[in-house]
């Protein structure tokens, strides 16, 4: 099973402070949403061209990896068309650079913004999208979120983009609390595109969500990750700790150390 962390869930940590803490966690690599100020992964110092040859070194004398660059490319989004495609393919292009498999788009805002979309249209989109990225030997992964949390949707988008570099990044979070979904029905639908898995853990108090610490909510986390095992799955889960979101939550930290030995306790 391998290990990380999205930056998310650190957003005052210099990129040095996101390394050291992995590598002394017993983590395997880290998902990259931002580091300290800068949001925009194509714009982290650490990985522009000059850069990238000396931070791959870092990484790979830490015997750590980016397991994932996670874009904020809603390639839905029929406002601005040509300049979401060219974000997707900036975050592209410095995955190429950093040795990095997989880029996140997303194809839905959330679940309070998740009415009837354009399908034919997304699907066009993250065509034009993957295209580019097979000639870098990137994959694109969309996330399940808002109506593509819906894992029958989901599975026909990427079916209509007829790409094989198309994945996709199961947050366990948003088919179980939205959609119902039991981890046997999303791995049935979607397991076989799945190449990342966000892990998070919530509860519905007096109608409204609060996020918790891993095993303190009400999501099947065990069972996501045993369907998964039980398929060979071999890629990351990856815990999605929305403290630059809410900063109310615990420090990364403590939650950080407890996803580590929570997961670890499965196996």
């Amino acid at each position: 099973m391998k290990l990380s962390f999205s930056t998310l869930g650190c957003p005052d940590w210099s990129f040095e402070d996101i390394i050291v803490t992995a590598k002394d966690m017993g983590y395997d690599g880290v998902e990259i949403r931002g580091v300290g100020n800068e949001l925009d992964g194509t714009r982290i110092p650490q990985f522009s061209p000059q850069n990238a040859p000396k931070t791959k070194e870092l990484l790979a004398k830490k015997g750590l990896a980016i397991a994932c660059l996670t874009s904020a490319c809603y390639i839905h989004d029929k406002n601005m068309p040509d300049d979401t495609v060219y974000q997707a393919k900036a975050y592209v292009d410095t995955a190429s650079d950093m040795g990095v498999k997989y880029v996140r788009v997303l194809a839905d805002y959330g679940p309070e913004q998740s009415g009837e979309l354009d399908p034919a249209f997304v699907a066009s989109q993250l065509k034009k999208v993957a295209q580019y990225a097979k000639q870098k030997n990137v994959d694109v992964l969309v996330e399940t979120n808002g109506y593509f949390a819906n894992s029958a949707r989901l599975a026909g988008l990427i079916d209509r983009t007829g790409e094989n570099n198309v994945g996709v990044i199961w947050d366990i979070h948003h088919p179980y609390r939205y959609f119902g979904e039991t981890p046997e029905y999303t791995v049935q639908t979607v397991g076989d595109f799945i190449r990342h898995v966000h892990i998070k853990d919530s509860v519905m108090q007096d109608g409204k969500l609060k996020y918790t610490m891993i095993s303190y909510g009400d999501l099947p986390v065990a069972a996501c990750v045993n369907k998964l095992l039980e398929i060979g799955f071999d890629g990351y889960f990856s815990l999605e700790w929305l403290k630059r979101w809410d900063l109310s939550l615990e420090e990364p930290g403590i939650a950080f150390a407890a996803y580590a030995s929570y997961m670890r306790g499965l196996v």
